[in-house]
């Protein structure tokens, strides 16, 4: 892989197989001893290749269950894809979703271990931030509360807080991160995004908006149909992805 690119894949695939019903003790057994039971299998993309570039701010729409996230976790490797698939990557990951890995019954101390443990951190680089992280969340007076009771805003604030000082060179991110909380706190963490995370860092980004998408994107990847369709322009990207849904309402209208 060419020192300029940040995440290579080549030919990836992912096909889910759906186990028949089974009733009986016997049945259960001689399904997981006979594969072929597993009549039944959902291809969820084929043969996805681009090269993402170090520094890029690459895209990725389609519609709901066309397997975006899926192809997130593949890059993360939480998940396996098809034999013949080759995914590789030049630098440090992490994958950022708001809440990803929280317990509500734990303290927001417990979740930034644990949270920011999720995200590639080590215990030592935890502690040596654990006070920027709450100082930035603005939760000096809830550390030892336990998050269920939290409003939705103060979970949010600690989510972000925790992300924003992990450190990485490259973010799989699953809907936008910044922006999150008060008004107040939605400018600091829309400044802090641009400076900690995007600013010289190669970003992923799943997400439905698709101003967004066009706002910040270099390019932009479709899947539509199980192909991924590479796009230089993010204009022409949400063209085509809007095809696809006045295609899926002919379809419907003409039934």
């Amino acid at each position: 892989m060419r020192s300029d690119i940040a995440l290579s894949l080549r030919k990836v695939s992912k096909t889910f197989y759906l186990s028949e019903q089974t009733d009986t003790s016997f049945q259960k057994i001689k399904a997981v001893l006979n594969k072929r039971l597993s009549s039944k299998k959902l291809e969820v993309f084929k043969n996805i290749s681009v090269d993402i570039r170090k520094g890029e701010f690459f895209g990725i729409v389609g519609r709901n269950g066309c397997g975006k996230s899926t192809l997130l976790r593949l890059i993360m490797g939480s998940m396996n894809s098809d034999p013949g698939s080759s995914i590789e990557t030049n630098g440090k990951l992490i994958r950022l979703a708001l809440g990803l890995g929280f317990d509500v019954n734990l303290t927001a101390r417990d979740n930034i271990y644990l949270n920011g443990t999720i995200l590639g951190m080590t215990m030592m680089e935890i502690g040596e931030k654990f006070d920027d992280i709450i100082a930035f969340a603005q939760l000096e007076d809830f550390v030892d509360t336990p998050i269920r009771y939290y409003s939705s805003g103060m979970r949010s604030r600690l989510a972000f807080s925790v992300a924003v000082h992990a450190d990485a060179e490259i973010f799989l991110i699953d809907e936008f991160f910044g922006g999150v909380g008060d008004e107040s706190f939605k400018e600091k963490s829309k400044a802090v995004f641009q400076e900690r995370i995007v600013e010289n860092k190669t970003i992923v980004l799943v997400s439905h908006s698709l101003d967004l998408i066009v706002k910040n994107c270099d390019r932009v990847m479709v899947i539509r149909d199980g192909e991924g369709h590479v796009f230089d322009d993010p204009k022409d990207a949400v063209r085509f992805h809007k095809e696809s849904f006045a295609k899926k309402k002919n379809q419907l209208d003409s039934k």
